[in-house]
């Protein structure tokens, strides 16, 4: 019973490990921080707009 149990996990969770691995170097990669500049001179964008309107 616990020989079983023990290995149904590893067996379950190694196609998660598969699928992310493949999807690894997909898409495009920013740095940190010019996300949270971009961010926030968005968010003071439409900040102004809604002041001045």
């Amino acid at each position: 019973m616990s020989s079983q149990e023990s290995g149904s996990g590893l067996m379950s969770s190694a196609g998660l490990v598969r699928y992310f691995d493949s999807e690894k170097d997909q898409g495009p990669v920013f740095d940190p921080k010019s996300v949270v500049a971009f961010s926030a001179l968005l968010g003071t964008f439409v900040l102004m707009l809604n002041a001045f309107a």
